[in-house]
């Protein structure tokens, strides 16, 4: 009766041991997921900045600007 007991004792060890490795693994995976989310993120921000400016004409064409007579350093 103690021998199966031994041998539980040791499939519950070797189970755990698996079970850490496996968790080291998809913390590892996790953690490289937020890295990409975050600058995806940040991406996604610039980009709606971008076309919010574009969207609300507060984009200036500097081509235009100088050209125009009033803006014209003499």
């Amino acid at each position: 009766m103690e021998e199966k007991k031994i041998i539980l004792l040791s499939d519950f060890i070797d189970t755990r041991i698996r079970k850490e490795k496996e968790l080291e693994f998809y913390q590892k995976q996790l953690e490289d997921i937020q890295q990409k989310m975050y600058w995806l993120k940040r991406d996604l921000d610039l980009t709606n900045i971008i076309i919010d400016l574009i969207e609300n004409e507060k984009v200036i064409d500097i081509k235009d600007y100088l050209q125009t007579p009033k803006n014209v350093i003499e």
